[in-house]
């Protein structure tokens, strides 16, 4: 389960707790277990060896459960770096607008490959900034084809 998909059924079941308290009850309730949280992983993070974190920091769980935590040891231009280059096809950074988490990018060769859908779920956990991607398409190759076999003229 990924955490983008445990912070959807947390909401979920916090939705259900309608009435009386039982909401403000729930949200301390998830306030304690990710306090307690916080302090557990920031001590696993900080006895790891850096060559055995920064391996944990390509697995979308881990790096969404840092990201969570606010223990992610990377800046969002480097974790939009590390999401992206997991894809199936490379694609290039155009811009990342922190104030409306827009990212700009654009394919790196032509020809069909990743869809917006595709780069917003590479990159829900390891950078759930990005709120929304729009994917320039690169310029298209002028094919050249041969020339209808014709006799010269001469003249």
């Amino acid at each position: 389960m990924t955490a983008e998909q445990t912070g959807l059924r947390i909401q979920e079941a916090l939705d259900e707790l309608a009435g009386d308290g039982a909401q403000a009850a729930g949200e301390q309730l998830v306030r304690e277990l990710m306090a307690f949280y916080d302090d557990g992983l920031a001590r696993l993070v900080g006895a790891l060896p850096p060559a055995t974190l920064t391996r944990l920091l390509d697995d979308p769980a881990v790096s969404g459960l840092l990201v969570l935590h606010d223990l992610h040891p990377e800046d969002t231009p480097a974790r939009i770096s590390r999401a992206l280059a997991q894809l199936p096809e490379p694609v290039e950074v155009l811009g990342f607008d922190t104030a409306t988490g827009s990212l700009r990018v654009r394919r790196s060769r032509s020809g069909c490959g990743c869809t917006e859908q595709d780069i917003e779920a590479a990159l829900a956990c390891h950078a759930p900034e990005v709120t929304a991607v729009e994917l320039e398409h690169g310029p298209q190759l002028l094919q050249i084809g041969t020339r209808p076999a014709a006799p010269a003229e001469v003249r």
